[in-house]
């Protein structure tokens, strides 16, 4: 009687196993920790980020695609230099995607540098988030592996003779810096606002250009600390960073986030661009 019982019990429980919904697993964006992964999928994190304001771009500029080392094909924004030029500047969105602001900013940068590539690269396969809940979403979609591809095949849409430069915002202040280490001797200058810095010295190490730092003291997601970390394993990497910390919450810079901040946005611009101008010779 006991054995019947028992064996009645394991298949009572097993049959709940079987019918007990099993979570899904999480992909970690590419070249963050998991505490980043953490905070991309945390509600807290989120609201940092302020649903974005209805924003029009009217400005000039092309969709292109390119090959990526993974078979596929991605997708960028460009505005090509009126001649021929090696000069590129590779920009990478925020968490919510290849959006208007950040076309704007594109040809903004564009008509401010002399005869400069302007590619500003669609990280999302052409998602674009309008609210916190989708940038979610698509962030912790975002693969490592087609990440980096992606990187890759906006790099070799410039060219082997090309001079890079890069800059990005949010998720693409990362991305920025990912894809300087990526370009290797090819890097010429990196411009990252408030993107969750890599600290692996091992992997600073292998920058072949200096990078600027953009940064809000207020930012609750990429903190100050966290900055701090960023620069004493950059010295340690023996590479060079220049931070600027404005008095400002996460995604300052962005017109058509409610917490932008008009002044230190229009000085971390003339900062970036001085910036680029020199490390591009533009």
């Amino acid at each position: 009687m006991r054995l019947i019982i028992l064996t009645g019990i394991t298949l009572v429980t097993s049959l709940f196993s079987l019918l007990t919904p099993k979570p899904e697993t999480t992909r970690i964006p590419v070249c963050h920790s998991n505490d980043m992964a953490t905070m991309a999928a945390d509600p807290a994190f989120a609201a940092l980020h302020a649903n974005p304001l209805l924003f029009r771009y009217r400005g000039d500029g092309d969709m292109v695609t390119f090959a990526t080392p993974d078979g596929q094909k991605a997708s960028g924004f460009l505005l090509k230099a009126s001649k021929p030029s090696d000069k590129w500047l590779l920009v990478y969105q925020e968490w919510w995607g290849l959006n208007n602001f950040i076309k704007q900013e594109s040809e903004k940068y564009y008509g401010d540098l002399n005869d400069v590539n302007v590619l500003a690269v669609d990280m999302y396969d052409g998602k674009v988030a309008t609210d916190r809940a989708d940038a979610m979403k698509y962030m912790q979609g975002a693969t490592k592996e087609r990440l980096g591809s992606i990187m890759q095949g906006a790099i070799s849409y410039a060219g082997p003779k090309a001079d890079i430069a890069s800059i990005g915002w949010c998720f693409g202040g990362m991305l920025s810096l990912q894809s300087a280490m990526l370009a290797g001797k090819q890097a010429k200058g990196c411009v990252m606002y408030y993107g969750r810095p890599e600290q692996d010295v091992a992997k600073l190490k292998t920058l072949d250009t200096d990078v600027l730092g953009i940064f809000g003291s207020q930012d609750k997601g990429i903190t100050p600390e966290s900055v701090k970390e960023f620069e004493e394993n950059m010295a340690k990497a023996g590479e060079k960073v220049e931070v600027k910390m404005y008095d400002a919450n996460h995604a300052f810079a962005n017109p058509s986030n409610p917490v932008y901040n008009k002044e230190a946005a229009e000085d971390a611009y003339k900062r970036s661009l001085s910036y680029l101008k020199s490390r591009l010779k533009a």
